[in-house]
């Protein structure tokens, strides 16, 4: 049995985690730490979980932590970095949810984070944690750095036409929507339902922290600098993240169909809808399945992509634990072929 040990168990990644992992019949949740809820039931503060877990919260402890076959980061940035590098000098495999190893570029982590980097040289032996793209890497990295939920969402669509090079990579529009638990749980007035609830809007327009990400892995699949114009929008929904992507392209709408078909065909989780029909958020909810769809509206030569992912799943702790069954030599799939939610 695999033994897990989770850093910031009470947030909603962490909280998903702990959903995910207890279906999960090779691994096992022997510790769970959050400095604000230490002593505190996880049962107690998360009702579902009873019956499940009868775990307590406990004050992050490196020799605790280390005894752990893999250790999740369910942490805000700035937080893993921390005490990882005492984990991987260890010889304990860590996948990290936040941002803090996404970024090769060390200054724009801090420009686009606001603060110092404390263990740059960790950044190099950091593998991207997208199993679409990296998964031989994935599964010889002892540090995964699970991508964003926008990220994920974005860079699968445009993925298929950056590899087959029908796509013009210097003028790439994605246009976003997340659910509000992308926000975290916290206490915000953005986020409290007389101000979330019947509205819908763009944010972070001027300039957005997963856009150099996203950009970065474009770039790397494209083997050249890309240019990306990257709006997010808040949804009036919990969960699940729409992204509606543009990019001018040099093919005929049934090429851009098989291009997709083909280059998921051995993705589990990435599922291209037929021609014609288009992904909702719902037929993603509480899953770990990517849905997309291609077209060329009028044939103009304008490719649309559309494609729904749940950003608590796929995009964040779902992913995480897809990644874990590569590094640990499992399928990907064990643990993680939950149906969506209908309705």
């Amino acid at each position: 049995m695999i033994s897990v040990g989770i850093v910031g168990g009470t947030g909603y990644t962490g909280a998903e985690l702990l959903r995910l992992l207890a279906l999960h019949p090779q691994a096992r949740v022997e510790l769970i730490t959050s400095r604000t809820e230490q002593g505190l039931r996880v049962a107690d503060l998360y009702p579902a979980f009873r019956g499940c877990y009868d775990l307590t919260f406990e004050a992050p402890d490196a020799d605790r932590l280390a005894a752990c076959d893999i250790v999740f980061f369910a942490t805000p940035h700035g937080v893993a970095m921390e005490l990882v590098p005492t984990l991987i000098e260890r010889g304990t495999r860590v996948i990290d949810l936040s941002a803090d190893f996404r970024l090769d570029d060390i200054t724009s982590w801090e420009n686009w984070y606001g603060q110092p980097h404390t263990c740059p040289e960790l950044q190099k032996q950091a593998v991207y944690g997208l199993p679409e793209l990296n998964a031989e890497a994935i599964s010889k990295a002892q540090l995964v750095a699970a991508p964003g939920c926008y990220p994920t969402a974005v860079t699968l669509g445009f993925l298929p036409l950056l590899r087959s090079g029908v796509l013009a990579s210097h003028d790439l529009i994605a246009n976003a929507a997340s659910g509000v638990s992308g926000a975290g749980r916290q206490a915000k007035v953005d986020n409290l339902f007389a101000e979330l609830n019947d509205s819908f809007k763009a944010y972070g327009v001027s300039g957005h922290r997963h856009l150099p990400e996203i950009e970065q892995v474009l770039g790397a699949a494209a083997g050249e600098p890309v240019s990306l114009t990257f709006v997010p929008h808040l949804l009036p929904i919990i969960r699940g993240i729409h992204a509606t992507l543009y990019a001018s392209v040099a093919a005929q709408a049934d090429q851009l169909q098989a291009i997709f078909e083909d280059f998921y065909a051995a993705s589990p989780f990435v599922d291209v809808l037929p021609a014609g029909q288009l992904p909702q958020t719902r037929s993603v909810k509480g899953s770990n399945g990517c849905r997309i769809a291609v077209s060329l509206p009028q044939n103009r030569g304008k490719a649309v992509i559309c494609s729904a992912i749940d950003n608590l799943v796929k995009g964040a702790s779902g992913q995480a634990v897809q990644c874990m069954n590569i590094m640990l030599g499992l399928s990907e799939t064990v643990g993680l072929d939950a149906i969506a939610l209908t309705p």
